[in-house]
């Protein structure tokens, strides 16, 4: 890889993914929480009942682990590709295509970004960051979702932002009708936006559901080997 591959691999990345992972939400907990969560009073223009909030976050919550390709988009158009492992609790990982140096993992406590190029760690807690949304199971979200009106009874698309913290941006998880997912929906991509309105989209493809999933999937080589992270 050239050093200008090089550069513009990790403009592509670090950009949107440090708005990705920094941008912090004070929300969390569709994925993983036990709790029962209230209905959303947000009518649906295009039919759509708000109990399809509470069905989205229940399929969410559905899923136990989950492997799945992905194709990552930033506000430039910029591509990338890659694997998402997810494990519940609160676990994920993003292995980026062969040549990006840079690796996203959350251990269930805190999210993290290396950049093995220039041996540069950095962490979040998971409540800290747009994932928490996912993948965080200690608080009641759904007071700030909405839905948001699709045209098509297959798809649910649902919008996840805390008006007390509009510096936080936007979260839009992006459903479909799928018999065979859990809970009947299946996590198609998602959408966040930070406070300066910059995108950063991630489609899921050939998902897989209830897979074994090693807990070493979520451990990283720390690339300052004095640190004796292992990995």
């Amino acid at each position: 890889m050239t050093k200008l591959s090089r550069a513009v691999s990790r403009a592509t990345i670090k950009g949107p993914l440090t708005a990705f992972a920094v941008g912090a939400f004070s929300f969390s907990s569709i994925l993983l929480s036990a709790v029962s969560f209230p209905s959303v009073a947000h009518a649906d223009p295009a039919g759509a009942h708000p109990a399809a909030v509470d069905e989205a976050i229940a399929a969410l919550r559905a899923i136990t682990t989950m492997r799945a390709d992905f194709v990552q988009t930033d506000a430039n158009g910029g591509r990338l590709n890659g694997t998402l492992t997810m494990k519940r609790p609160g676990k994920i990982r993003f292995q980026y295509q062969p040549g990006v140096p840079l690796l996203i993992v959350s251990d269930g406590a805190a999210l993290t970004m290396i950049d093995y190029e220039v041996r540069q760690v950095q962490r979040w807690p998971i409540r800290n960051s747009p994932l928490g949304a996912l993948l965080d199971p200690n608080k009641d979200v759904a007071r700030f979702a909405r839905l948001i009106p699709t045209g098509r009874p297959d798809q649910v698309s649902v919008a996840v932002r805390d008006p007390s913290h509009p510096e936080y941006g936007t979260l839009t998880l992006q459903m479909v009708r799928k018999a065979s997912a859990p809970g009947g929906l299946e996590l198609d991509s998602w959408i966040t936006t930070d406070a300066q309105a910059r995108r950063t989209t991630v489609h899921l493809m050939n998902p897989q559901y209830g897979i074994p999933v090693n807990e070493i999937t979520f451990r990283y080589r720390d690339p300052n080997p004095q640190n004796h992270r292992a990995g």
